[in-house]
């Protein structure tokens, strides 16, 4: 079994957004739909002075999801290669799997009225390519994607 695994080194963000806009075009999101978030921290009061900092948020792929555990359509599963994905057609809108994110990495569209999130891009990798966000798109290269055997 493969294992796919998403690493983000925020200190390394420069807030560049990159990986939103990356994202973005993969998925064809409405606009502010977001599936992966950089969000700035600051500023902090430091010795040398006012610094910001930057945070990606999206989502980890936990295991076993909590996301998955609180839909009660039962859209949400986890793939035998840890990747975690929703069938937003089949979505009704409840938002428990929202509440349940312990990441808040789980976006609704209020136009469609369904929740979406991260799927790691899973066609892309099934066809041998990074996720959109990873995919040398990153020029602090602080996400990094790597295939476990």
């Amino acid at each position: 079994m493969t294992d796919y695994t998403l690493t983000i080194r925020h200190e390394l963000c420069w807030g560049c957004k990159t990986c939103e806009v990356a994202c973005k075009q993969e998925h064809d999101t409405p606009v502010g739909i977001r599936l992966i978030e950089v969000l700035e921290e600051g500023p902090v009061a430091g010795a040398d002075g006012l610094s910001f900092s930057y945070r990606v948020n999206t989502c980890r792929h936990c295991n076993p999801p909590p996301c998955a555990e609180a839909c009660p359509e039962e859209v949400i599963e986890i793939s035998a290669d840890g990747i975690v994905s929703m069938d937003s057609d089949g979505c009704t809108g409840c938002q428990s799997c929202m509440a349940a994110c312990p990441y808040g990495a789980i976006d609704f569209d209020g136009e469609a009225g369904v929740a979406l999130k991260c799927d790691m891009c899973y066609r892309r990798v099934e066809n041998g390519l990074y996720p959109a966000c990873a995919d040398n798109i990153c020029p602090a290269h602080c996400i990094t994607f790597q295939i476990n055997p």
